[in-house]
């Protein structure tokens, strides 16, 4: 394919942050306590990373482990504050104790990001519903992109419905991109490829040593030499 892929990699600090734009990366998600999978960031730490690199920074806006929203009005003040900071894209996703995506908290926080780009993330993996979800989020200001595996379980268990919906592009609810993360690894790529999906999310594939170890940019390069087809 000649369209470059995207290739994002979670960020924690400036230094994954320098690495992942040294390896290839086109994007970093930034977030925070990977213990419980990723937190909304200190406005401290997005500023830095924001000074040390010049690729898309989307912020996670997570405000605990699980996805219940919690206090709304918090999370819009935090978005708020990283507004202020610079912040212009984001990260987010919202589930009601059924498993319905709470589009009162979601669509409550959209309006504050007042058209700003953001990724609706794994919460749909976990949704009662991944077509009812998509419909109830359609048309809203700003969502361009779904971070899923296709399964809670991970990309080996997601890959059929991965397939199923990058064949359904452009209906309804299926406009935003795919972006593919949680258990990918390289040899997942050139089926997804094949059936054009083009974006690409790594955490601990990027890191040789684990979460208590930095990005490394050899390993971003890696990836970014196989999505590249090099």
């Amino acid at each position: 394919m000649s369209m470059r892929a995207v290739l994002e990699v979670i960020a924690l600090d400036a230094e994954d942050a320098v690495a992942a734009q040294a390896g290839g990366a086109d994007r970093l998600e930034l977030v925070a306590d990977m213990a419980a999978d990723g937190l909304t960031p200190p406005v401290e730490t997005f500023a830095g990373i924001r000074a040390a690199v010049d690729i898309d920074l989307r912020v996670m806006l997570r405000p605990a482990d699980g996805f219940a929203a919690g206090d709304v009005e918090r999370l819009v003040r935090v978005a708020r504050e990283l507004r202020a900071a610079g912040a212009d894209q984001f990260v987010l996703g919202f589930l009601d104790t059924d498993g319905q995506v709470d589009l009162d908290a979601v669509e409550r926080l959209v309006g504050e990001l007042d058209g700003c780009r953001w990724t609706f993330h794994r919460a749909i993996d976990r949704a009662a519903d991944r077509d009812a979800l998509r419909k109830q989020l359609d048309g809203l200001p700003g969502h361009d992109t779904y971070l899923t595996a296709g399964s809670p379980a991970g990309v080996d268990d997601g890959l059929p419905t991965l397939l199923a919906e990058a064949a359904r592009c452009g209906e309804p609810g299926y406009e935003p991109r795919i972006m593919v993360g949680g258990g990918l690894r390289l040899e997942h790529v050139p089926q997804l490829r094949a059936a054009g999906i083009d974006a690409f999310h790594i955490g601990g594939a990027a890191r040789p040593g684990g979460w208590d170890g930095p990005v490394s940019a050899e390993s971003v390069r890696e990836w970014r030499q196989v999505l590249d087809g090099r």
